[in-house]
């Protein structure tokens, strides 16, 4: 039996995904984050956060919960905070799903949209939430981007326990990066695990992290992407520490391409980033050739994408929308 909301973080299954396996001859495996309680994997760093703070004496009960974020841990923090008895406040770019606006509202937290604006400009959403933390008595900012207890919550329960699920017989971890923490920390558990577990960056396009694993310098990619909350042009203290062995380009036609395979074939709704991770996933069964186990993310669920990405009118006003009926012409913006 769990205890409530925060005990029923984790421990999500795999679940193979079976014509793309059979297509590759490889085992691609999605580890389900969207089944956590809040709908994504960010309810793990909203965890891990709360509770590191919790146990060093920075949130005393009653206090205030502030980040910034696209959305998904704001929606986790909003949970956690209701369970653990905090306020909440979570500041957003005014360039997401209105679903997700609407879930953090409802889950009764403050929410401040701001105008999307580049990491150097002071008014980037991140660093409004620093300020407003420093404005409110009481308040902790989680800092979900270079506090590494989101690194290292998913090192002590991500990373765990798909060695377990694959009973060490995983030969590559995909997936793409946010706030760098489930790449960094599952990427730093399996690699002690076996050196030779490769670990590979799904970066969308636009993004300036794939360019810089390969090369050591941060370049965009390619425009900007449809996916949101992964894909940045700055490396955080999470990703910084991320043991990894190379980096993939995803176009938002392939990404769009694969989150429509996966709901045809395998009834899973989910959302773009689960396209990027799955393309890459892909690209890296075919790279190893069959007989290999390749694990990815499948982030969280299409239920928060369904005004953008499951909606048709949408889709077509980015030229997009024959990627979900099937078509495989993808752009190349691998650099």
């Amino acid at each position: 039996m769990r205890r409530g909301f925060v005990d029923a973080v984790g421990d999500t299954p795999l679940l193979r995904l079976a014509r793309l396996s059979d297509e590759t001859g490889c085992e691609i495996l999605g580890k389900a984050e969207f089944m956590n309680p809040g709908g994504s994997v960010k309810d793990r760093a909203a965890r891990g956060l709360v509770e590191d703070a919790e146990r060093r004496g920075l949130l005393a009960r009653g206090g205030t919960v502030v980040d910034g974020t696209a959305g998904n841990t704001g929606i986790g923090l909003a949970h956690v905070c209701l369970a653990r008895g905090y306020r909440c406040l979570i500041v957003m770019p005014d360039n997401q799903s209105t679903d997700k606006y609407d879930t953090i509202r409802a889950l009764g937290a403050g929410l401040e949209i701001v105008k999307a604006v580049p990491y150097a400009d002071p008014n980037h959403f991140q660093k409004v939430a620093r300020r407003r933390a420093d404005e409110i008595p009481g308040a902790y900012w989680t800092n979900q981007f270079d506090n590494v207890a989101n690194r290292d919550f998913h090192a002590a329960t991500t990373g765990p326990e798909i060695w377990r699920d694959t009973a060490g017989g995983i030969d590559a971890f995909v997936t793409s990066s946010g706030t760098g923490g489930t790449l960094a920390g599952v990427a730093r558990y399996l690699k002690s695990r076996r050196a030779g577990v490769l670990t590979v960056l799904a970066d969308p396009q636009g993004s300036s992290l794939g360019h810089f694993v390969r090369h050591g310098e941060l370049k965009a990619s390619g425009p900007g992407s449809i996916t949101e909350g992964i894909g940045i042009a700055r490396v955080t203290a999470n990703f910084e520490s991320a043991p990894i062995d190379d980096a993939v380009t995803v176009s938002d036609a392939e990404a769009v391409h694969y989150v429509y395979r996966l709901l045809r074939e395998e009834g899973l709704s989910v959302g773009a980033s689960s396209g990027v991770n799955v393309a890459g996933a892909v690209r890296v069964a075919r790279r190893l050739g069959p007989g290999h186990t390749v694990v990815t993310i499948l982030c969280d669920t299409g239920a928060k994408y369904r005004q953008r990405l499951f909606d048709r009118d949408w889709l077509a006003s980015k030229g997009l929308e024959r990627y979900a009926d099937g078509a495989a012409d993808f752009p190349d913006f691998q650099t």
